[in-house]
């Protein structure tokens, strides 16, 4: 707990305060990652190969975007910055550490930028969701990685539903999920999408205990890669059961 403190406290001054309920989260999201890294690791080494294949064929690497860049474990910043003039790592929160890693890395052509990309407000407003709009202003861009963001924008903004009481949850998360699917197949540059699609709850017998779908309804678009990500490995949530995520890449 003293390190997840002290990480919270140092992460505080140098985010937007807009951004700030977010750290806890994230801090978490680095804590589990520290204990499941082993049942991580596989997970963690396909996404960053994907992305690297997907690199290695590129003739203009000007500039690449990473939305939901997070902790970094799953996206290859070293090649990204040695390949691409400009690397822009989007999410609501860079933490302490990763920050302190872009400059003992020297990564001076790395900017991080704080965003919502869930878009939830205009939905609620019940205008059309256009969470990857900003990527129009962004010159000579390249690539651009939908980094495990997915399934969190339907997660977080049903969490956020569910407190404000909101009549039509699955309407609305669905819509999200959809304008984000939709805003990354209409760019006119390279895309890649890494996301989790389901879950479930599996015991050690093997038997399927409970099962949910990320995407709010919606098909996946065809994978070129799939594969499980154990992001709950035994132990975590119980000793008995499991939670495994179904990711795919494309």
């Amino acid at each position: 707990m003293i390190l997840e403190a002290l990480h919270y406290t140092a992460t505080l001054p140098v985010t937007p305060a807009e951004f700030r309920p977010f750290i806890r989260s994230s801090v978490n999201l680095w804590s589990r990652a520290r204990r499941c890294a082993d049942a991580w690791a596989p997970h963690e080494e396909n996404c960053k190969t994907f992305i690297r294949e997907t690199i290695a064929d590129m003739k203009q690497r000007r500039t690449v975007v990473v939305l939901g860049s997070g902790l970094l474990r799953d996206v290859p910043i070293e090649d990204l910055a040695k390949g691409f003039d400009t690397v822009v790592l989007v999410d609501l929160v860079h933490l302490a550490s990763v920050r302190l890693r872009m400059l003992a890395g020297r990564y001076r052509n790395v900017r991080l930028i704080s965003r919502n990309l869930s878009d939830l407000d205009k939905a609620l407003a019940g205008d059309v969701p256009e969470p990857l709009a900003f990527l129009r202003q962004v010159p000579y861009l390249d690539l651009v990685v939908s980094a495990n963001i997915l399934s969190q924008i339907g997660v977080g903004a049903r969490r956020q539903l569910e407190e404000m009481r909101h009549p039509e949850p699955d309407a609305i998360v669905a819509k999200l999920v959809s304008a984000h699917l939709d805003g990354i197949s209409a760019l006119p540059c390279r895309q890649i999408l890494l996301t989790d699609t389901a879950y479930r709850i599996v015991d050690r017998q093997g038997e399927v205990l409970e099962t949910t779908d990320l995407l709010a309804g919606l098909t996946p678009p065809q994978a070129v890669r799939a594969w499980c990500w154990p992001v709950a490995p035994y132990g975590e949530l119980g000793r008995e059961y499991q939670a495994v995520h179904d990711v795919i890449a494309r």
